[in-house]
């Protein structure tokens, strides 16, 4: 059967028809919304399996980074494919490794900042002229949402302490990337998020961001005793290098906030090499790194 997903560009429009397209092909998988963006783009979801506990993996916080997207949704089409005929993925049998467990899947956290990196001003909407001053004309590595807030620096985890950083790197207010907003969770995709994970009991959950191969794991200390076992396995399995988070990388992120609200595991997942965003044609390549890690990831 031929693929769904592939190297290619997905916008909005083209995202939301390929994850139709793997529900109508997987009748186990089920779509839902989240919440909505700055711009009013619903924040697609997709999960299978169980209603009681769930692993989350979650990709596009970052416009420039919109290829994650692809690999997450890559894995997804094998995952599922696998489920759904009782079958193996990397030598794993889904359905009995799953066991009561199920899996969340959100491919594009920031909708409206994918649009802009993909489709420049067109992406903008209204809000064109600020962002084209936000940005300096450089759409393509444009990285906040829609109010110029970088969704992966506005969680309630050592914000105060990172919204000090930006101000010393002269980011005082919106801009493409790094400014944390406001106030933490001042921002519909951060809140959508949260709220997810507020409602749904969340046994650990992933980020996935460009570029480094690297894997983050820890924050301050509250991570769970199983964190690092569970981050060097990932790193076994895929090949990449085992880091710490500095300067203004470190706070303000998913991956900070879920291990300091809940105590359980959470990982930020650094793919690929190069500079942002990364050509689209490496998703494949990617995604076969990765495979193995996203499978062992999803029942540990």
């Amino acid at each position: 059967m031929e693929r769904i997903i592939k190297s290619v560009e997905y916008d909005y429009l083209k995202m939301k028809r390929i994850m139709e397209a793997l529900c109508c092909r997987n009748p186990n998988l089920q779509s839902f919304c989240i919440g909505k963006s700055c711009g009013g783009r619903d924040i697609p979801a997709l999960k299978i399996h169980s209603d009681t506990e769930y692993v989350l993996l979650t990709a596009a916080f970052h416009g420039s980074e919109h290829i994650t997207s692809n690999v997450l949704l890559m894995f997804i089409e094998d995952f599922c494919a696998a489920y759904q005929k009782g079958g193996s993925l990397c030598d794993i049998n889904i359905r009995k490794a799953l066991g009561n467990r199920g899996v969340i899947f959100v491919p594009r956290v920031n909708p409206d900042g994918c649009e802009i990196s993909i489709h420049g001003a067109v992406g903008c909407g209204s809000a064109a002229g600020s962002i084209y001053k936000m940005c300096q004309g450089d759409f393509t590595h444009f990285n906040a949402n829609l109010r110029g807030v970088d969704i992966n620096h506005n969680f309630d985890a050592g914000w105060e302490e990172l919204h000090a950083l930006e101000r010393k790197e002269g980011i005082f207010g919106p801009a493409a990337t790094r400014f944390g907003g406001e106030h933490p969770h001042s921002e519909p995709e951060t809140m959508a998020l949260v709220s997810l994970c507020c409602e749904n009991n969340i046994n650990h959950a992933l980020a996935m961001h460009t570029q480094g191969e690297v894997i983050y794991w820890d924050y301050n200390g509250l991570e769970s005793d199983k964190s690092k076992r569970m981050a060097e396995i990932m790193a076994t399995t895929s090949g990449y290098a085992l880091d710490v988070p500095i300067a203004l990388a470190s706070g303000g992120g998913f991956k900070d906030w879920f291990i300091a609200k809940f105590g359980r595991p959470a990982f930020t997942v650094e793919m690929g090499k190069g500079k942002n965003p990364l050509p689209i044609i490496d998703a494949a390549k990617i995604y076969v790194a990765l495979k193995e890690m996203l499978t062992i990831f999803t029942i540990m």
